[in-house]
């Protein structure tokens, strides 16, 4: 994607469009901008060699002011009416640090505006063509309706995310099609390598040997579920709601003559939970990996009744599951506007203590938790390499804009990850009623 950065001789125009918006921004951000800022008339405001932010229309305002902060500001960006050009060393995801550094630096969650900067506000947007009526959500933004958690909406919830093509996301993953948090040894191990060393990982918590049969619940493009089979000699059913994934591993089950091994059902987890469920108890071991968070808050009791019932007595259960400070996840458990609207609509995550609980509430007792945050900053930059490197053909899949959904998802990720905002936990269960095999001191 070709990027666009200022003449190298642009000047301040002090009429112009950048400096009335540094005016009337300052009350909002506590102070002058922290950003070289370039307006759609050219004019630039802001301090050299700070990250640039370039306006191209006064629709990015208009998104702005109606839908203050973060979502706004991701609907600019996708659309291309915001950009944030590489330049000067700077690129988006040092950007976005910076301005996570001054707005904790200013205290600016706790500004307080008078009336007098709300109404010099207005009249500035005015005055520059910005208000009236909202800008038409982008194209890539989802649109989900039905009650919360039905099966048809979490249907379309996961068509929207899943469904872009199995094309696209294998030049962003890696062959195995694992998307979910890798195991680096080092910050540089490949991410084949710290895939491969995950699922060996699951599989070896999870005590599988050859003839075992376990379940994969959310089994994704099937990687925990084909490596089981291939790896551990495991009997393994895998179930997923993405019509897209299971074409994709019923096809590497054909090309690997696993046919005998792994089944996959088109199935919604909660079609498992009957009362003449054939297989209840029937599990040596359950997995499920970066699955739990798409159940919602309401349906995790349901979710975790049904990796108690599946295993039996004795068996072991491995969840694995990003995290999210606050109390039920605090004011956004879904990860935020951006992540909420166009990437995984409807998913709750929560402190790991608190899904530690439910667990255990759900009649699972809880053995290890391996905390793995560290981790997924490798994982995602992984991604981005592979992201940037496959640019052109994943713009022809999917268009400009979805491209740029998905820079800004991955970039803000990773930053995520690495300052805590989010986290990723494995969390091993057994079911009471039997003795379990777990050793007594780990190898893990």
């Amino acid at each position: 994607m070709t990027q666009t950065a200022p003449p190298a001789d642009a000047t301040l125009t002090s009429a112009g469009v950048a400096d009335r918006l540094a005016a009337a921004v300052r009350p909002f951000i506590g102070g002058d901008l922290p950003v070289r800022l370039q307006a759609w008339d050219g004019s630039v405001a802001g301090p050299a060699g700070a990250p640039l932010v370039v306006l191209r229309s006064p629709d990015a305002l208009r998104r702005l002011l109606w839908h203050p902060g973060e979502l706004g500001a991701a609907q600019a960006y996708v659309t291309g009416e915001l950009d944030v050009p590489e330049q000067d060393g700077w690129d988006l995801g040092s950007a976005l640090t910076h301005a996570f550094a001054v707005g904790a630096e200013r205290g600016l969650s706790g500004v307080r505006l008078s009336p007098r900067a709300m109404v010099d506000a207005v009249r500035t947007a005015a005055g520059l063509g910005a208000l009236g009526r909202p800008p038409a959500a982008p194209a890539s933004q989802a649109r989900i309706r039905g009650r919360l958690h039905s099966l048809a909406r979490d249907r379309s919830s996961i068509s929207h995310h899943y469904d872009l093509s199995n094309e696209f996301y294998s030049l962003i993953l890696e062959p195995q099609m694992a998307y979910s948090c890798g195991y680096h040894a080092t910050p540089d191990t490949p991410l084949e390598e710290a895939q491969r060393a995950k699922l060996d990982l699951v599989c070896t918590k999870l005590g599988l040997e050859r003839g075992m049969r376990m379940l994969d619940v959310g089994c994704g493009w099937g990687s925990l579920s084909l490596h089981a089979a291939e790896h551990f000699g495991a009997q393994v059913t895998g179930v997923t709601i993405a019509a897209e994934q299971k074409k994709f591993i019923d096809a590497r089950i054909a090309e690997r003559g696993l046919g005998d091994r792994v089944e996959i059902r088109l199935q919604d987890y909660r079609d498992l939970i009957t009362d003449d469920w054939a297989e209840r108890d029937h599990f040596d071991a359950v997995g499920s990996l970066e699955m739990g968070e798409h159940v919602g808050a309401t349906n995790y009791p349901t979710y975790v009744e049904v990796l108690r019932r599946a295993v039996k007595p004795g068996g072991r259960v491995l969840v694995q599951q990003m995290s999210r400070q606050g109390a039920g996840g605090g004011k956004h458990p879904g990860g935020g506007p951006f992540i909420e609207s166009f990437i995984a609509p409807d998913m709750t995550m929560r402190p790991v203590g608190e899904t530690v609980d439910l667990i255990e509430s759900g009649g699972l007792e809880v053995r290890d938790v391996h905390a793995m945050r560290e981790h997924y900053v490798h994982t995602v930059n992984g991604w981005i390499d592979n992201f940037e490197a496959n640019l052109p053909r994943l713009t022809e899949l999917v268009g400009e804009e979805v491209v740029r959904v998905w820079r800004l998802y991955l970039v803000g990720g990773a930053l995520a990850f690495r300052d805590g905002r989010m986290g990723v936990d494995q969390i091993l269960s057994v079911r009471p009623g039997a003795a379990h095999t777990l050793p007594a001191v780990r190898t893990w």
